[in-house]
C-alpha cells in the first residue's frame, strides 16, 4: 500500500467557532496538478491566522512555485470576493469592472492567460453583458466565496497541470463531505449596502455536510443567494461624435449557486466522488447617457485643443437648436453554469489511479437589448464650460439635474436597437492519471496520464422584426424618480422592468437571416488532447520533479463568408486549424537547512487563443445604432497560434516561525507568440449604414503576432504573533514588454500589466473578535477591447482599502462587519495611444477617455455554526 508520513499538529484557536470544521491543505495528485506531498504538516484551520498558517504550509512543501488562500472556517473565507481574496497573492493583480473583481492577471501577464480550474477540471462560463469578449477567462461573480475551501495559484508550471496557464493556473477547490465531521452546519445571513446605490440588499449562505460512523459514505450540500441592486457613475467620451457622455449604469443582479457533494469510500482501497455545482446570475441593466455637447457651431465653441487636434475646452452658450440628447438601453442579461463531475481514486500495492468524467456547459448574454432616446431639457440648461485637459472630465453647466418633466415629446422603444444575443460554452471532459512508486535512486515516482475534452462555443446575435407600429408613451411610463449620475448630473431614473416588456411587445419575429446575424454568426468547435509523464524525485536536501506534456489541438469554425460584394453568403462555411506541442518542465526546491528553502524552475507553457479572436466570421459592430464613426468591422482566424512562453524562476525562502515568512523570487517569461489585432479607420467595405447613410468603416483583423518579454521580482513578507497581531506585506515588480506592431495603440506593454503591485494586510485576533484591514494597489495599466467599443486604454493606479472584522456572541453566533474600498476609489481610464495609432481620437494623447466613481460596500451579517 501506498503510505505517507504526515505530521500533525492541531494549531487550532477559538475552538468554538466551528468545531470540526478543517480545510487540509494536503490533495492527492489530480490534473489539476496537485500532488502528493510528503512530510506535510496538516493543519486544521481556524480563524485568520491559522488561516495564514495553512497558506503557508502549502507553499513550503509543494515542489513547485505555490501560493494558497484557505478559508478561515466552513464558510468564512478571507474576502466576500473570491477575484478581492486572489488580489492579496503577490504577482497577482485584479481587474475590477462593475464593482467586483471578474478577472486577474499573474506576473504581468493578461487575465486571459490565466487558466482557472475547479476542484481539478473545467468550468465552462460566459459573459451577461453584449459588450464584452467571449475569452476563456474565468468569472469569478459566479462563485460565492461561502462554497469555497480554499485555492492554489501555480506560477510555475508541471507536467501534470493542465496546460493553458502563460500567467499561471489558479485552482479553486471546494469542500468534501468526508473531510468534515459528520453534520457540520454553517449558515449566513448578511446585509449589503452600497454608497452610490443607496440600497440594501440580502445575501444568504449555507452549507450542511454529514457522514456515517464509518466514514465510507459523505453528502454535502452548500448554496449561497444574493441579490445586489449595482450602480455605476461615470464619463464617457466620444470625440468622433463631438460629446462628453455623463453615464449612470444600472444593476439588479440575483446570484443563486448550489454545490452537491457525494464521497463512497467502500475500501481502502477505493474511493467515488460525485459534485454537482450549479451557479446562476441574472443581471438585468440599464445604461442612461446624456450627450451634452451639441454646440451648433463645434469649431466656435472650441477654445483649447491637444497635440492631437482634439478639443479639449468647449464653452458652450446657452442658445442654439439643440438640447441635450439622452438614451437608455435597457438589456435583460443572464449567465448560467452547469457541472457534473465524477471521480474515481484506486490505491494499490504498486501504483495509484484516479480520474475523472464531467461535463459543463454555460449559457449567457443578452435576451434582449432595447434603447429608449429623447431630447432632455432646453438649450440653456447646457450652457457652461467643458473642461477635458485633465485626467477626469470637469463639466460646469448651467443645469445638472433632470427628471421626467424635462422630456420632450413621447418615447418609444427604438426598432433598430432590438436584438438578443445568446451565448454558450461547453465542455466534456475525461481524464485519468497513474502514479508508480518506484526506487530508482532519487526517483520516488513516476507519474503519466491522459486527458481529453472536446469543446464548443457558440454566439449568435439576433435582429428583429417589429410591428407595423410601435406604441409611443410619455416619459412617465418609463422614468420614475431620479439617480445621481457622472460630473454631478442627476438623471430620469428608468423602469427597468417596463422597458424591457415594451421592447418585447414590439418585436414580431426574431430574424437569422439579416445581415446583422450572419455578421454576428460564429462556432468554435476545439477537441484537445494531453498526454503527460512526469517523475518526482528526493535525495538529500533536493526535491523536484521534471517531465514532458504533449498537447494536441483541432479546431473549426463555422460562419457566414462575407463577400467582396458587401453581403453575406447563405450557406455556411468552415475554416479548420490544428496544431501540437511538446512542453517540458523542471521543478527543483533545495531544503539548504530546515528553514530555508531555494527554488528553481523551468517550462515551456502555452495559452489557447480566445474564442472571441478565432471566430472565422466577419462581424459588423455599430451597424444600423445612432451612433456615426463606430462601425467596425472584424475578421477572426480559427487558425491562431496559441500564445507561448518559455519562462523560468528562481526563488529563496527563510520560514522563521510556523507562521512567519520571508521570501523573493526572480521571475521572466520569454513569450515567442500571441494573439495581434491589426486595424485601419475610415474604409469603405461596400456595406452603408442605414442610419447615418455612410459606408465608413473600422476594418479589423486578427492574426498572430511576434513576443515580447516578461521580467519581475516577487517579494513577500508575513509574520503573527502571540499577542493575537500579524502582517501580510507583498511587493511585486513587473517589466512586460510588448513590440508596438501587435498593438493599435502602439503602446509597448502588455495588457494588463501593472509594473507596480501592492499588498498589506494588518490583523488582530482574540478568543472572541478578530479585525483585518487590506490594502492593494497597483500602478497603471492598459485595458485593451480593440475593436470593442470602448477600446484600448490605460487605466491609472488604484488602490482598494477594505476592513473585515468578526464578533463571536456565543461559541456557535458570530457577528460580521465587512468594508470594501472604503475611500471609494475612482476608476479613471486614459487614451494613451501615439498620434500615428489607427484609433478614435478619445483614445490617443492623453485625452480622459473614461471615468467611473468608486462605490464602497458595507455588509453586517450573521453566521451560526455547528
Amino acid at each position: 500500500m501506498l503510505t505517507r508520513n504526515f505530521k500533525k499538529s492541531l494549531l487550532a484557536v477559538n475552538i468554538s467557532l466551528a468545531v470540526g470544521a478543517s480545510f487540509s491543505s494536503v490533495a492527492v495528485a489530480q490534473d489539476s496538478g496537485a500532488q502528493a506531498k510528503e512530510n506535510v504538516e496538516v493543519i486544521e484551520v481556524r480563524g485568520i491566522r491559522r488561516s495564514l498558517e495553512a497558506s503557508l504550509n502549502e507553499k513550503r512543501f509543494s515542489n513547485a512555485v505555490v501560493d494558497a488562500v484557505s478559508a478561515e472556517d466552513v464558510g468564512k473565507f478571507p474576502d466576500s470576493d473570491v477575484g478581492e481574496a486572489l488580489g492579496r497573492i503577490s504577482g497577482i493583480a485584479v481587474n475590477r469592472q462593475f464593482g467586483q473583481g471578474q478577472q486577474v492577471s499573474i506576473r504581468g501577464a493578461s487575465a486571459q492567460l490565466t487558466r482557472t480550474l475547479l476542484n481539478g477540471h473545467t468550468v465552462a462560463s460566459t459573459g451577461w453583458y453584449d459588450q464584452q469578449d467571449i475569452d476563456r477567462s474565468f468569472n469569478y461573480t459566479l462563485l460565492p466565496p461561502e462554497i469555497v475551501g480554499g485555492i492554489e495559484v501555480y506560477k510555475s508550471s508541471q507536467a501534470n497541470i493542465v496546460e493553458g496557464g502563460i500567467g499561471g493556473t489558479v485552482i479553486v477547490k471546494t469542500r468534501k463531505p468526508l473531510d468534515l465531521d459528520a453534520n457540520t452546519f454553517f449558515g449566513g445571513v448578511k446585509a449589503d449596502y452600497g454608497s452610490i446605490s443607496k440600497e440594501t440588499d440580502p445575501d444568504v449562505s449555507g452549507l450542511y455536510s454529514w457522514k456515517n460512523e464509518d466514514e465510507t459514505f459523505g453528502a454535502l450540500i452548500a448554496g449561497a443567494y444574493a441579490e445586489t441592486n449595482y450602480q455605476r457613475n461615470g464619463i464617457e467620451s466620444l470625440v468622433g461624435w463631438g460629446d462628453i457622455v455623463p453615464t449612470t449604469f444600472l444593476q439588479e443582479r440575483e446570484r443563486t449557486a448550489i454545490n452537491a457533494a457525494f464521497q463512497f469510500r467502500p475500501s481502502d482501497e477505493w474511493e467515488f466522488g460525485l459534485n454537482v455545482i450549479s451557479l446562476e446570475l441574472a443581471a438585468d441593466n440599464t445604461n442612461t447617457s446624456l450627450f451634452v455637447m451639441f454646440p451648433d457651431d463645434k469649431d466656435a465653441a472650441c477654445e483649447q485643443r491637444n497635440v492631437d487636434g482634439t478639443c479639449v475646452f468647449y464653452r458652450r452658450p446657452g442658445t442654439g437648436a439643440n438640447p441635450g440628447w439622452a438614451q437608455t438601453w435597457a438589456r435583460q442579461g443572464t449567465m448560467s453554469s452547469d457541472t457534473v463531475d465524477f471521480d474515481f481514486k484506486y490505491v494499490g500495492d504498486s501504483f495509484e489511479a484516479e480520474g475523472r468524467l464531467g461535463h459543463t456547459k454555460s449559457d449567457g448574454g443578452t435576451d434582449i437589448t432595447a434603447n429608449y432616446g429623447f431630447w432632455l431639457g432646453t438649450p440653456a440648461d447646457y450652457a457652461g464650460t467643458y473642461d477635458a485637459t485633465g485626467k477626469v472630465i470637469q463639466i460646469d453647466a448651467a443645469n445638472k439635474s433632470f427628471d421626467a418633466s424635462d422630456f420632450q415629446g413621447q418615447l418609444s422603444s427604438a426598432g433598430w436597437a432590438l436584438k438578443k444575443q445568446p451565448n454558450s460554452d461547453e465542455e466534456t471532459y475525461a481524464q485519468v492519471d497513474f502514479n508508480f512508486p518506484v526506487d530508482f535512486g532519487a526517483i520516488t515516482a513516476i507519474k503519466t496520464g491522459v486527458r481529453w475534452a472536446d469543446h464548443e462555443v457558440v454566439q449568435e446575435n439576433f435582429t428583429t422584426n417589429t410591428v407595423a407600429s410601435i406604441a409611443a408613451y410619455d416619459a412617465s411610463r418609463y422614468y420614475s424618480g431620479t439617480i445621481s449620475s457622472g460630473a454631478g448630473y442627476t438623471l430620469p431614473k428608468p423602469i427597468i422592468g417596463t422597458m424591457l416588456a415594451d421592447g418585447f411587445a414590439a418585436i414580431q419575429s426574431f430574424d437569422n437571416t439579416s445581415v446583422g446575424y450572419k455578421s454576428g454568426y460564429g462556432t468554435i468547435q476545439e477537441e484537445n488532447l494531453g498526454l503527460y509523464v512526469m517523475a518526482d524525485f528526493d535525495g538529500d536536501g533536493i526535491r523536484g520533479n521534471f517531465g514532458l506534456r504533449y498537447i494536441s489541438t483541432d479546431a473549426e469554425s463555422d460562419y457566414y463568408a462575407f463577400n467582396a460584394n458587401g453581403t453575406y453568403a447563405n450557406g455556411l462555411s468552415t475554416e479548420k486549424a490544428d496544431y501540437n506541442e511538446v512542453l517540458p518542465s523542471v521543478n527543483v526546491a533545495f531544503d539548504v537547512t530546515e528553514d530555508i528553502i531555494v527554488r528553481v524552475s523551468a517550462a515551456q507553457v502555452i495559452s489557447r487563443a480566445n474564442y472571441t479572436d478565432m471566430f472565422a466570421r466577419s462581424s459588423l459592430a455599430g451597424y444600423e445604432d445612432d451612433v456615426d464613426g463606430n462601425e467596425v468591422i472584424t475578421t477572426g482566424n480559427v487558425g491562431l497560434e496559441p500564445f507561448k512562453a518559455s519562462q523560468a524562476d528562481l526563488s529563496i525562502e527563510y520560514y522563521f516561525d510556523e507562521d512567519a515568512m520571508i521570501s523573493a523570487t526572480y521571475f521572466i517569461k520569454d513569450i515567442s507568440s500571441f494573439t495581434k489585432v491589426d486595424q485601419i479607420l475610415n474604409q469603405s467595405i461596400g456595406i452603408t449604414d442605414p442610419n447615418t447613410g455612410k459606408d465608413n468603416w473600422t476594418v479589423a483583423t486578427k492574426g498572430t503576432g511576434s513576443g515580447g518579454e516578461i521580467r519581475g521580482l516577487e517579494l513577500q513578507l508575513q509574520d503573527g504573533f502571540d499577542s493575537g497581531f500579524g502582517y501580510q506585506a507583498n511587493y511585486t515588480y513587473v517589466d512586460a514588454s510588448a513590440p508596438a506592431d501587435n498593438y493599435p495603440d502602439r503602446i509597448e506593454q502588455f495588457s494588463d500589466s501593472s509594473k507596480h503591485t501592492i499588498n498589506l494586510v494588518g490583523y488582530y485576533e482574540t478568543d472572541n473578535y478578530n479585525v483585518r484591514l487590506a490594502y492593494n494597489w497597483r500602478s497603471e495599466y492598459m485595458i485593451r477591447e480593440l475593436p470593442g467599443f470602448y477600446g484600448n486604454r490605460e487605466h491609472d493606479d488604484y488602490g482598494t482599502l477594505d476592513l473585515t472584522a468578526k464578533y463571536s456572541i456565543t461559541d456557535n453566533i458570530d457577528i460580521t462587519f465587512e468594508g470594501v474600498n472604503l475611500t471609494e476609489e475612482d476608476s479613471i481610464q486614459i487614451g494613451v495611444a501615439t498620434g500615428d495609432a489607427e484609433v478614435k481620437p478619445e483614445l490617443r494623447n492623453g485625452y480622459p477617455a473614461w471615468s467611473f466613481e468608486g462605490e464602497a460596500r458595507y455588509r453586517v451579517g450573521v453566521q451560526y455554526r455547528f
